[in-house]
């Protein structure tokens, strides 16, 4: 006769950290992307990464909020122009690249921009705390406020572009231009608003066409927030889909000659479903909140801030309540397995905004705080983690 499974042997086992898949920093990830550029306008600076694209006078980055790898890839008929670009992703080698850690808007714009890691720019998620403060900072909206330059003190990629005698702008949405985000991650040259996707393409082109050495930014949202409402494979995002795919195209047929259009995103989405099973709620669970002083991150990448004296125990919980859903990591173990950039490329003052336990969900599941975050937690699409719908993005080329 078998002996029946007791509780403690029916667990599942919890995921062990280092089999995360951990973005490719140095390699090609989105911090690489643009340093890459400018040694192909023959720029070379202290940024150094083993990306290689193929040179070119007049490069666009058009960035598009939300379009991941695996979601693009799986709807062709949407996309039937970016479709045809996937075989050259990534400088020709047909693959993706990837978002760095946490998969979120704004540490990948901070990649972007300043083609650094996140453990040196420093915006490690979507919140994160300010140890000056002692309180969570929103690193999207800048809420509390705090001084811009004291956060994130490096340089643009595009101001070191215009430094160089590379006429650069950034075409995207008037309500970006004074933002903190847009001031320390996507500063440089000049800042053009225009609001309907079709005024960007077009003004995209034409500012590449004005200079001999040119360097273009553009950004467009909507798919994001259409994943985020509605769920990704919804029929809003679906549309949005569409729309992008007829962007991209208008640009890609406006191009100067000696141009390279790249065409990227900052992360993928996963759908996170409706149920107690999926949506761990922490403001209602005991044992997830024991000893925890702050909750920082999003629902699929959380920074968790213990009381003093408690790292140890919360790290112990959260490891045996999420198990197999999720690789959990001390602040030490993170930053040495690479999480966030090098281990010798975080920088002392990033340290302690860093949760002293850091989770990244597998799978479909996220943890929600229905009292403090309530519109956060009723999102559909959800993203941060380094999952492959999360992580992957594409490098999609045009060149002329």
């Amino acid at each position: 006769m078998t002996r029946p499974a007791t509780v403690e042997e029916a667990l599942p086992e919890p995921l062990d950290p280092r089999t995360a898949p951990v973005p490719r920093y140095g390699q090609a990830s989105l911090a690489d992307l643009l340093p890459a550029v400018l040694a192909g306008q023959g720029v070379h600076d202290d940024q150094p990464t083993r990306l290689t694209l193929e040179p070119a006078d007049r490069v666009c980055v058009f960035l598009v909020d939300g379009m991941g790898w695996q979601a693009l890839r799986d709807h062709p008929a949407e996309a039937p122009f970016l479709t045809s670009l996937l075989s050259g992703s990534a400088g020709g080698t047909g693959e993706p690249i990837t978002a760095g850690f946490p998969s979120t808007t704004a540490t990948s714009l901070a990649s972007v921009g300043t083609g650094l890691v996140p453990g040196k720019h420093g915006l490690a998620g979507y919140t994160v705390l300010d140890p000056d403060a002692g309180q969570l900072m929103n690193q999207l909206r800048w809420q509390p406020w705090t001084d811009p330059y004291r956060w994130q003190p490096f340089p643009t990629v595009f101001q070191r572009a215009q430094n160089a005698g590379i006429e650069t702008s950034q075409v995207s949405a008037p309500h970006f231009q004074h933002t903190p985000l847009t001031k320390i991650a996507l500063s440089g040259g000049t800042f053009l608003g225009r609001l309907s996707g079709e005024e960007r393409m077009d003004l995209a082109a034409a500012r590449l066409a004005a200079s001999d050495r040119a360097l273009v930014y553009t950004y467009y949202a909507d798919l994001d927030g259409n994943g985020h409402r509605y769920g990704v494979d919804s029929a809003h995002w679906r549309q949005q889909l569409r729309y992008v795919d007829g962007l991209a195209r208008r640009l890609a047929e406006q191009l100067p000659p000696r141009s390279a259009l790249y065409v990227t995103a900052d992360h993928g989405m996963v759908d996170v479903p409706e149920g107690p099973e999926s949506r761990l709620d922490f403001d209602e669970d005991w044992e997830l909140g024991a000893g925890v002083a702050r909750l920082g991150g999003e629902g699929r990448a959380r920074h968790v801030y213990a009381v003093p004296g408690a790292t140890a125990d919360v790290y112990a919980v959260w490891r045996e309540v999420l198990a197999d859903q999720a690789w959990v990591a001390t602040r030490d173990e993170a930053i040495e397995l690479g999480w966030f950039g090098p281990a010798d490329a975080v920088a002392d003052r990033v340290r302690p905004r860093l949760g002293d336990v850091v989770v990244a969900m597998t799978g479909n599941a996220a943890i929600i705080a229905s009292r403090n975050e309530p519109n956060e937690s009723a999102l559909v699409g959800m993203h941060g983690s380094m999952t492959p719908a999360e992580q992957l993005v594409p490098l999609l080329q045009v060149r002329t």
